[in-house]
C-alpha cells in the first residue's frame, strides 16, 4: 500500500490485492456490493433530509418498513422501478446525461 502522510494514493493496488483485478468474479462481487451499499447510503441521507421515517416512505410507495430498512443496510438492490418510486417519493430526480467525449 502506497501512502503519504497516512493518505493512500493508489486505491487501484489496494482493490486488486484484496478483490482481484478488474473483470475478475471477485472484483465484480465487490464492485456490486460497493455500488449497493453506496446506493443504500445515497438514499438513507435523502430520507433523513426529506424528514421522513422508513415506515412513511414504505407507505408511499407500497412497500414495507422492512423493505425499505434492508435497502437502506444494502442488503437488497432495489429494482429500477423501485429506486425510480424511493426518488420520486423523496422529492428527488434523477438526470442521465450523456458524457462529453
Amino acid at each position: 500500500m502506497q501512502t503519504n502522510n497516512h493518505q493512500i494514493v493508489d486505491y487501484s493496488s489496494i482493490l486488486e490485492k484484496k478483490y482481484g483485478k478488474e473483470g475478475t468474479a471477485e472484483r465484480a462481487k465487490f464492485d456490486e456490493e460497493a455500488y449497493a451499499f453506496y446506493t443504500s447510503q445515497i438514499l438513507l441521507d435523502a430520507r433523513k433530509e426529506a424528514k421522513m421515517t422508513q415506515s412513511e416512505l414504505a407507505k408511499r410507495i407500497n412497500v414495507t418498513k422492512s423493505y425499505i430498512s434492508r435497502i437502506e443496510k444494502g442488503v437488497i438492490t432495489p429494482s429500477v422501478a423501485t429506486f425510480y418510486r424511493i426518488i420520486n417519493a423523496l422529492g428527488m430526480r434523477i438526470e442521465v446525461v450523456k458524457p462529453n467525449l
